[in-house]
């Protein structure tokens, strides 16, 4: 009940604008991660920026089991294995920032598209972690059962051979 797991890994192009670069962008996230893309609605009205409420600004993918496994192989190579400590929060999840798409296998530049960059966020969890989301009984997760940012990097240490920098 101790062991650590991937919950899932949420990837996130942030456009600002709808449009083409929308569609371009959900169409390079389809072929990065194989799966469909869901886009992101923004929530508040920016002026400045030309945003409207409810206007669709970015898109993501939730990725879970052996699909996650396998994007988080790629995602780590392709940051050679480096994470600050500041990526860790509290609740022993992890998330970084990938500067370019092209970076990523069978993927090449397209001048009409462009060059994305995209967030990456890994949820990690313990077995019994459905406890706190369950509709019938539901219950608190134990303080010694939750994760911690120092549980999560030792994971990842021991699992990807990542280095931490300070």
């Amino acid at each position: 009940m101790r062991e650590i797991e991937i919950d899932k890994v949420t990837v996130h192009i942030g456009v600002g604008e709808s449009g083409q670069r929308l569609v371009d962008a959900e169409k390079i996230l389809d072929t990065i991660t194989g799966q469909k893309c869901v886009r992101t609605i923004s929530k508040s009205r920016i002026p400045t920026f030309g945003i409207r409420m409810g206007e669709p600004i970015g898109c993501k993918v939730t990725l879970r089991r052996d699909g996650a496994r396998a994007f988080i192989d790629a995602a780590l190579s392709i940051i050679d294995y480096k994470l600050y400590q500041s990526q860790f929060d509290n609740t022993g999840n992890v998330s970084f920032g990938i500067e370019e798409h092209t970076d990523f296998p069978d993927m090449s530049y397209d001048p009409n598209i462009g060059i994305f960059g995209m967030d990456v966020c890994m949820t990690f969890k313990r077995p019994g972690y459905r406890i706190g989301r369950r509709h019938i009984q539901k219950n608190k997760v134990s303080q010694k059962h939750r994760l911690t940012a120092s549980d999560t990097l030792a994971w990842m240490c021991d699992r990807y051979n990542i280095e931490v920098i300070e």
